[in-house]
Formats: structure tokens, sequence, C-alpha cells
């Protein structure tokens, strides 16, 4: 089955870490990258740019309007994300906890599903 791990940051945690601290995530996603890969459960990876740089789009009466920046008032945003393959939600549970940011913020487990609604 296909999980996404989604990565949550808060900036006011990540700047409160010492630089040590910073290196020691960055190492620690490297060896996640590395275990994961070796064991045929990473399907794939990718980090977010900073939320200043995207742009929000809604809908209304057809007419779009769009938004710079972060929409959601929230102390934490989105960052990236793992896609892996793996025997059950457990197992992705004990990968999402290996994840080095899960011991300054959220990591949300959610599987994929198909178009009739079936996990993947």
């Amino acid at each position: 089955m296909k999980y996404l791990l989604l990565i949550h940051v808060n900036p006011a945690t990540w700047e409160s870490l010492h630089e040590e601290e910073r290196n020691e995530v960055f190492r620690g996603h490297s060896e996640f990258v590395r275990a994961t890969t070796e064991s045929g459960e990473m399907v794939r990876t990718e980090a977010l740019a900073d939320p200043s740089n995207s742009a929000t789009v809604r809908v209304r009466g057809g007419v779009p309007a769009v938004t710079d920046g972060h929409y959601i008032e929230a102390k934490e945003f989105f960052s990236g994300y793992y896609l892996v393959d793996c025997e059950s939600k457990e197992r992705a549970i004990e990968l999402a906890a290996r994840i080095p940011d899960a011991r300054y913020t959220a990591i949300e487990v959610r599987p994929l599903m198909n178009q009739g609604g079936a996990e993947i």
C-alpha cells in the first residue's frame, strides 16, 4: 500500500534550533532516504518552497481570485513529503517516526486511494 508522509513545519520551532540540530535533521533525511530506498519502500520525495512563494486560487461565481502567499492561518505549514510503498499502516507510521522532523513537529500519514476510493 502507498502512504504519503506529510511533513508539517513550524517556522518558530525550526528557528529555535541550533545549527547542529538543524544539520542533524538534514543528515537524518539523507539516512531516511538511503534506508527506505534500500528497503524498496521509497517511491518519491519532494521538498516545497517557502509558503511566501505560493499562490492560492479560489473561484467564486466563475471568477478566479488569486492571493499570493500562504492562505491558512496556522503556526505550521506543509513543507514536503515522502511517498512510500509499504505493507501496512503500522509500517507507514513506523517510517514516519523515523523522519527527523517528527522530533519537532507533526508527520501526517495518509493512504493513497484510486478514483474508486480504494486504498492503493
